[in-house]
């Protein structure tokens, strides 16, 4: 939990909480307008300065309406490394501003940190705010800049399909037999750093993923989308793909970083790549096992 010595520490990052507030309401605003909007492969739009303005009138709201609870990021080696996460709670994306948030926290907003996101959200042009924390479009090139850059990179191998699966399977890691990042951390030669995390599939009832609906109407050929999800949530009701919109619940979040995988001194110089799937998902399903029995209700966590 973020204690008060640390929210002090970060009130030093922005002069005066009422017009700080304002002046950063008025440049997220304005984050259409920057040249870099819409394109998402920059990994240079990461602006340490705004994160440095920003997080200290971001963070402790959303932390508090979320409860949350990050654990274990001195884990993070120092250094380039792919953070593996399960994915929840729709495009809103929950989770991920947390543990940014956290992560920024805890190592300061110098130390540079990226996250893949799908084209929908990394490319928006109006979401140059995310991008300049980090969100990066999520394909292996744009890794691969960012780890030449000594920075750690968060991904999500289940990507949609996990993110709007049922919230029924809340506690459930569903990477969907998706095997990418193996690939990439071998040839980067980083470690991998697991993180799971619990909660975002609370703040909303996800019904569906619509699958064959998804497919029939081919927006996996024209959008990358592997689902056309329905949830409920307020304050209109059904939404599909999470639209017209809607606001999260406020379900206690809580997220586990846990030890580092060098994969070529745990599996050998030339790894089987459905060994070290089955062995990362099982120890992340142990990981979030562990924080689903320490739960009590959903959304009240």
């Amino acid at each position: 939990m973020i204690g008060s010595s640390q929210l002090r520490r970060l009130a030093g990052y922005a002069a005066g909480s009422a017009s700080a507030s304002l002046g950063i309401a008025s440049e997220i605003a304005a984050g259409a307008a920057h040249p870099l909007a819409g394109y998402g492969n920059d990994v240079d739009a990461w602006d340490p300065e705004y994160i440095a303005r920003t997080l200290p009138v971001l963070m402790p709201p959303t932390q508090a309406y979320f409860r949350t609870e990050v654990h274990g990021l001195e884990r993070i080696p120092d250094g380039p490394s792919l953070l593996v996460g399960n994915h929840s709670g729709g495009w809103m994306i929950v989770d991920t501003f947390l543990f940014t948030y956290a992560f920024y926290e805890h190592f300061g907003p110098d130390r540079r940190f990226h996250q893949l996101a799908h084209d929908l959200i990394a490319r928006s042009p109006l979401l140059n705010h995310v991008r300049r924390y980090g969100v990066i479009a999520a394909n292996h090139e744009n890794a691969r800049r960012a780890f030449e850059r000594d920075a750690p990179v968060l991904v999500y191998p289940g990507g949609d399909a996990e993110t709007f699966r049922p919230s029924w399977r809340s506690a459930e890691v569903d990477f969907d037999q998706r095997r990418g990042w193996i690939r990439l951390a071998l040839e980067a030669g980083v470690p991998i750093v697991p993180v799971v995390a619990i909660g975002g599939q609370e703040t909303a009832l996800f019904v569906t993923r619509g699958r064959r609906v998804a497919h029939a109407l081919m927006l996996d050929r024209m959008f990358r989308l592997t689902v056309l999800p329905v949830s409920i949530g307020p304050p209109l009701g059904v939404n599909v793909l999470d639209f017209p919109g809607r606001l999260p619940l406020p379900s206690k979040i809580e997220l586990q970083v846990l030890d580092p995988i060098d994969l070529t001194e745990r599996f050998g110089a030339d790894p089987d790549h459905d060994e070290v799937y089955d062995s990362v998902t099982g120890g992340m399903q142990d990981a979030l096992d562990a924080l689903d029995s320490a739960r009590g209700m959903p959304v009240v966590g």
